[in-house]
């Protein structure tokens, strides 16, 4: 959750200042101009005036701030008091009811209000604080928490709490993390090992791996790889494809009952509201019912069962989507969709909120600043209802809303926060929206004062705070600056909303959104139709599954709609920028915001600075390559390689010419692949390497491909992990692009890059190919094979063909002998070495460009690397080297003193929790004299130069340039002496005086 949308605002009651209603009824009669006597509506009630005038003399008069402090106290007390020690808490507690009681007394003697607010802050404060103390002291008592600490296996009864859903696949090192279905329950029963059984209630998370991942998903960020045909992505979170088992635990309804044996662990982090974490066993039995659902529970589940089933046949983003945007059922959602919500500040839409019973209201009784005149719109004055009646209707669609959309704590949030519509309905003023609003937050932080450590509830009441304060006054001033009333609302409301929450969404998430409020601009316009055609389908299904799909039909083209603004904004290169987090970088950007809302102000007064900062931010937005060199300096010009900040992964390119390049790699993270080949202005991929499966170094690939033109993926012999093996071919399948397998001693070139596989050597042991090696055949279930010749052909990407001549030449070994190799070592020797494990079978490339030498480790090990070298004793003098796995400490060190590189880069994400670079990587480097760049410190690195001009490293962390000294060598007839030292071979002695060399282009 992170940006509400616009529709309080929009359906917010009138606003002052102006002189028509925001939404004027085209029969209505004109409202009363400033300084015009009010003639009362003989309809309405009396309710006072309805004439607009300035906020100065306004019939509203000021807000009502007075629930406000106790709300907040109560708020603060909860929070602090939820895991206090006992015997504090209970003294200050006594402090505040001592102090509240002298206060009070006093008051009520002198008659003095400020007194008795400060007791009323005093008595909320209290009442916050014995409620979580009291939940709390709850959650940590009986056996659970116990056997928690002890990390104990037992069989307990549990009774589900909410719907079951697949966690979201994470990369952590190598590997994904397995797919695991995970929910909240509370443990009703507990039978210890012994057999003796204890009654409790108690709430626990309940996490249950799954064993095929590969079923259970499809492709990680796959940009729907297999959704254009409604395959695997389409379904891969929701109830598609699975496991038996998968669909046995997400089949469970709240309120179920089932009978599981599981092991405890305690929760992370420990203050979490749950007490336990209970872990199932993968290979465990179905889960055993041992109680049905609640009628309640039962209906609400076929009513969403329905919506799902009703929207089965739309298209992969609004199937997914549909459920979401109505009652908050995301398990259609697949990561990469989920990922550009994210980055576009959206994902308020894919969460229950207050604003989905507001627009459902608004059907009902039109706008709320109309709902009490003569004019009110909706289906109810139509319908002859009286006003009372209308509020009867409006409570029961409230408990409706609640019901179908789980009664759970944030449920009943959202649905508080709704309700305040309802109260504008009855008032029609905006004065007593505040109070309400601080009445929902005191009585839910009664209810459950967890929530007052909820970032969402933070959010959620910040923003909703934001719309009754800060968006009115915003909406006057842009009607002032002749602004449409309609438009001046909803940007108003956005940008209010997005202000107010950005400092807290830079805490959880470190990073700032520059397209948030166009894109809920343009969303805006589609989430009232898709929301309330996406409840008639839901209403219809169970009795008219026709007419629910039909309805739901007509929803999916504003659905899709709202798809089209997330992926186009996420895809924008300046999307976002990063920020620093925690607590004190919210604070910084709160403080920032302060300053920019004055001068915001000033800027409005003036049609020619707006013009000028909306272009300034447009570009800072699209980026355009050129222009963002010119500013930045980054890519610096001429680069020849470029090392990108993929996290804790690799992710290499290799300039090929203008907007192609060779890459090697695609690190874990699909965007910030794709991010830095839009900053290289990469546009066509002749050949994509990846070096082995491990997910850091293939998770990416989504990213790479997307509207490019890739010619093929070129990948290791060994399928191992077998589940991202596949991930790879499915994602190349669905974008049209063949996979082929590396064959040792092979040479390529494209453009200005030539390269040769080193490594691994041919599957079948004891052999070296020969002069009639040709490319093993593509990977099972990829795009039909193509001769190498062909691999520049136009994929289904979306990008134009390559120009002609950039397309690689067939497969042919190497003839005779070149300027720096030996003819005996075109080919792997048959030394029988067979790699153990996918690091030691990372593809190893040997790359030539502009005179400089390059080698590609991948993530090689100590066996492999002197296996390598074995097979490779020239490998010598070395200009830039990519360490290979990450800088660990796990190198031989033969093998890189005889490289002996000039420039080493390492790339590994910042706080990795392995140690990466290892410090004695890093000495040993340094000692030998390269210069080292790391992409946890420095950012995203790019080598300049060539073998004539010099070599140089630039870093995107400043922009800073780092110049590289060219290497001495002995001279001819004089081999200088080496010795040992800290297990690296050194030139001593004579050997020391070196003349500079220049490394040639084979």
């Amino acid at each position: 959750m992170t940006t509400p949308r616009a529709s309080a605002s929009t359906y917010g009651p009138v606003e002052p200042h102006t002189g028509t209603s925001a939404a004027q009824h085209p029969g209505a009669p004109a409202e009363p101009r400033l300084g015009d006597p009010a003639e009362p509506d003989p309809a309405a009630p009396d309710i006072g005036p309805e004439v607009r005038q300035p906020a100065a003399t306004s019939s509203e008069g000021p807000a009502d701030l007075r629930l406000v402090a106790p709300a907040l106290a109560a708020w603060g007390a909860a929070a602090l008091a939820l895991d206090a020690p006992a015997l504090p808490l209970v003294l200050v507690t006594a402090g505040a009811l001592t102090l509240a009681g002298l206060v009070l007394s006093r008051a009520l003697r002198r008659r003095t209000g400020t007194l008795v607010a400060v007791a009323a802050v005093l008595l909320c404060a209290v009442a916050g604080a014995v409620s979580a103390a009291l939940q709390g002291a709850d959650l940590r008592r009986g056996p659970v928490p116990r056997l928690a600490d002890q990390y104990a296996r037992a069989t307990v009864e549990l009774e589900v709490t909410e719907d079951p859903h697949l966690a979201r696949q994470r990369v952590r090192g190598a590997q994904r993390m397995p797919t695991v279905v995970v929910f909240a329950a509370e443990v009703r029963r507990v039978t210890a090992p012994g057999g003796a059984a204890t009654l409790t209630r108690t709430p626990v998370l309940v996490i249950v791996p799954q064993r095929d991942r590969q079923d259970e998903r499809g492709p990680r960020g796959a940009e729907g790889a297999d959704s254009e045909q409604g395959g695997p992505a389409g379904q891969s979170r929701g109830g598609g494809r699975g496991t038996a088992a998968a669909d046995s635990w997400r089949a469970l309804l709240p309120s179920t009952r089932v009978r599981v044996e599981a092991r405890f662990a305690p929760p992370l982090p420990p203050t979490d509201r749950a007490a336990a974490v209970l872990r199932v066993a993968a290979d465990a039995p179905p889960p055993q019912r041992i109680g049905g659902p609640t009628p309640l529970q039962r209906l609400a589940g076929s009513l969403r069962a329905g919506l799902r089933d009703a929207s089965e046949d739309l298209r992969p983003d609004a199937r997914a989507l549909l459920p979401g945007l109505v009652v908050g059922d995301t398990s259609r959602v697949t990561p990469e969709l989920d990922d550009a919500f994210r980055a576009t500040d959206l994902t308020h839409l894919l969460a229950v909120s207050g604003s989905n019973l507001t627009i459902v209201l608004a059907l009902l009784i039109g706008p709320p600043h109309l709902a009490v005149r003569a004019e009110r719109r909706g289906i109810a004055p139509r319908l002859g209802l009286s006003l009372r009646t209308t509020a009867v209707i409006g409570g029961a669609v409230a408990l409706a809303f609640v019901v179908v959309c789980r009664p759970d704590p944030s449920v009943l949030r959202a649905a508080a926060c709704g309700l305040i519509t309802l109260l504008a309905i009855g008032s029609g003023r905006r004065r007593t929206l505040l109070p309400a609003l601080a009445a929902a937050v005191l009585l839910l932080v009664l209810y459950d004062p967890w929530l007052a450590r909820s970032y969402g509830f933070l959010l959620s009441v910040l923003a909703t705070g934001a719309l009754l304060t800060l968006a009115p006054r915003w909406s006057t001033a842009l009607q002032r600056r002749r602004v449409p009333p309609r438009l001046a609302e909803v940007i108003a409301a956005a940008a209010a909303a997005q202000a107010v929450c950005a400092p807290v969404v830079v805490v959880l998430a470190a990073r700032v959104g520059l397209v948030a409020v166009p894109c809920n601009l343009l969303a805006e316009v589609a989430v009232a139709p898709a929301t309330v055609l996406g409840f008639a389908a839901l209403a219809a299904a169970p009795l008219l599954p026709p007419l629910a799909t039909a309805l739901a039909w007509c929803a999916g083209w504003p659905t899709g709609w709202i798809a089209v603004v997330a992926r186009t904004g996420a895809e924008l290169p300046g999307a976002e920028f990063g920020w620093p987090g925690g607590w004190s970088g919210g604070l910084l950007l709160a403080v920032a915001i302060t300053v920019l809302v004055p001068i915001a102000r000033i800027v409005l007064r003036r049609r020619e600075l707006c013009v000028v900062c909306a272009l300034l931010l447009v570009v800072l937005v699209v980026r355009p390559v050129p222009l963002s060199r010119l500013v930045t300096g980054w890519p610096p010009p001429g680069w020849r390689l470029a090392v990108c900040d993929v996290g804790q992964g690799d992710g290499l390119v290799l300039a090929a010419g203008p907007g192609s390049a060779l890459v090697v790699d695609t690190g874990p993270d699909p965007r910030a692949m794709d991010r830095c080949l839009q900053e290289l202005d990469v546009r066509r991929i002749p050949l994509l390497v990846l070096t082995h499966f491990h997910a850091d170094h293939v998770d990416g690939l989504p990213g790479a491909l997307r509207g490019r033109n890739v010619g093929a993926v070129e990948t290791t012999t060994r399928d191992d992990p077998p589940d991202q093996a596949a991930f790879v071919r499915k994602t190349a399948a669905a974008h049209g692009v063949p996979v082929v397998r590396a064959v040792p001693g092979e040479r390529r070139r494209t453009g200005p890059v030539t390269w040769e596989v080193l490594w691994p050597p041919a599957p079948t042991t004891g052999t070296a190919p020969t002069t009639g090696t040709t490319m093993a055949a593509p990977m099972a279930s990829t795009a039909p094979s193509a001769p190498f010749s062909a691999l520049g052909a136009p994929s289904t990407s979306g990008a134009p063909p390559p120009p002609a001549g950039s397309s690689l030449p067939p497969p042919s070994p190497p003839a005779g002998q070149t300027a720096d190799k030996t003819a005996g070592e075109a080919a792997v020797p048959a030394t029988g070495f067979m790699p153990e494990g996918p690091n030691n079978a990372s593809v190893a490339l040997l790359v030539r460009t502009a005179g400089l030498t390059v080698l590609l480790l991948g993530d090689l090990e100590p066996p492999a690397q002197q296996e390598l070298f074995a097979a490779h004793p020239n490998l010598r003098g070395i200009d830039v080297l990519k360490v290979a796995h990450h800088g660990s400490a796990y190198q031989d060190p033969a093998f890189m003193g005889a490289l002996a590189p000039r420039l080493a880069l390492i790339s590994c994400g910042a706080g990795n929790p392995y140690g990466h670079p290892a410090p004695s990587t890093l000495a040993a480097l340094r000692m030998q004299g390269a210069r080292v760049l790391r992409t946890d410190t420095d950012g995203a690195i790019a080598v300049t130069g060539s073998g004539t001009t010099g070599l140089a490293g630039v870093t995107s962390n400043g922009r800073r340039r780092y110049p590289v000294h060219r290497r001495t060598v002995p001279p001819r007839g004089r081999r200088g002496r080496t010795g040992v030292r800290d297990g690296i071979r050194r030139p001593t002695g004579s050997g020391r005086r070196r003349r500079a060399r220049v490394c040639t282009s084979a």
